[in-house]
């Protein structure tokens, strides 16, 4: 680190590299979809509600959004993310949606970073915000304070803890961690007085992580799936630019490792009662809305939004409203008046997805049958 000089440290190469070959190179999973190609909604032929009427609005961790939407955490900590983070902060405030930004440690550890990181507070004064921190931190060394700090940074309404193991290994920087996280997470979570999401990032999170972080009183999972960004694909791109072959290997053989998105959020929404955020591979609208149906009480998207806000405010603006918009035609197709009824509509799981949940005990064709009153509803 190269504290308060003007000198780039390790921390802001890496994190300038990450932002170049996400915006250049191929990062998105590409033998496994994040499976929302196996999650059908019903359509409803005679239209049970107004399209204009259809109220995406929701209440979660206390705060309104005017539909469930979330930027997830992409990035801050050098200079050139600071248009990124300014065009996606006036994105979703004027959309009323939420946004987290990429882990706060370049910050906390170079203070003159933290620009990058209080761009989004100061353009969207009004909006839902999560900070960045990530495990690895937490078991080498930082304490309740970065964490706190990290929080204070940006005036956070919570904090996610990120999850990226597989990245820690593939990594030529990497600091793996060991067995002693869940503690940590669970000291933080009782120290602090915002919510905090545990965050996976491209991997998945099972039942059991779930709710152990549960027991120790996270409040929170953004499952993060497969199917969009591979960071083990990142990591690839970046030993080879090294000309480090044995970690370029090892990120291709990794490069679809974890557990796809729709499984991933089935499986922590059935056996939890966490509030969970659903991104890896979220692309449109339909993506969202088969997401709440699922269970989640988010959707959210990254790499989109990078690549949209790379080109400024307006095409932000732009990408997020034709979620937005997605979404609303996705529920009024569905006859859902409101996200609570969404949350209720019939969903059909079919093929590798369904497989994958019965194999975990989950049976899908209890969602196909929700709110069905057909003539034969009551056989089984």
């Amino acid at each position: 680190m190269h504290g308060e000089s003007g000198m780039t440290s390790e921390t802001e190469r890496r994190k300038l590299d990450h932002i170049r070959i996400c915006l250049k190179k191929d990062v998105e999973a590409r033998g496994v979809t994040a499976g929302f190609d196996q999650v059908h909604l019903i359509h409803r032929a005679l239209p049970r509600v107004d399209y204009e009427v259809v109220d995406l609005s929701t209440k979660v961790f206390g705060h309104v959004f005017s539909a469930p939407v979330v930027v997830t955490a992409i990035t801050g900590g050098v200079g050139d993310s600071v248009r990124i983070n300014e065009a996606l902060a006036e994105a979703v405030e004027e959309l009323g949606l939420g946004m987290g930004v990429g882990s706060q440690r370049a910050a906390i550890e170079t203070p003159r970073l933290e620009r990058t990181f209080r761009v989004v507070r100061e353009k969207a004064p009004t909006a839902f915000l999560i900070a960045n921190i990530g495990y690895s931190q937490l078991t080498s060394g930082y304490g309740i304070r970065e964490v706190e700090r990290a929080v204070e940074m940006i005036e956070a309404d919570a904090i996610a803890i990120h999850l990226n193991p597989l990245q820690e290994v593939v990594q030529r920087e990497g600091r793996p961690g060991g067995p002693d996280a869940l503690q940590r997470i669970g000291e933080v979570a009782e120290a602090l007085d915002v919510p905090v999401i545990v965050k996976e990032t491209g991997c998945g999170i099972a039942a059991e992580e779930a709710r152990a972080l549960e027991e120790v009183g996270v409040e929170g999972v953004d499952v993060a799936g497969v199917g969009g960004t591979s960071w083990a694909a990142v990591e690839h791109h970046r030993a080879l630019e090294a000309g480090d072959w044995r970690r370029a290997e090892l990120g291709r053989q990794f490069w679809d490792w974890g557990i796809p998105t729709v499984v991933s959020l089935v499986e922590v929404a059935e056996a939890t009662n966490l509030t969970v955020i659903a991104s890896g591979g979220v692309r449109t609208g339909l993506d969202a809305a088969k997401s709440i149906a699922l269970g989640a009480h988010l959707a959210g998207l990254a790499l989109p939004m990078l690549r949209a806000a790379s080109a400024g405010v307006e095409e932000a603006k732009r990408a997020l409203r034709l979620v937005v918009d997605g979404l609303r035609v996705a529920m009024f197709l569905s006859g859902a008046r409101d996200v609570q009824e969404l949350r209720r509509a019939p969903v059909v799981l079919l093929g590798w997805v369904a497989e994958w949940l019965r194999a975990r005990g989950i049976q899908p064709e209890r969602y196909a049958r929700r709110g069905f009153k057909g003539r034969n509803a009551h056989k089984p």
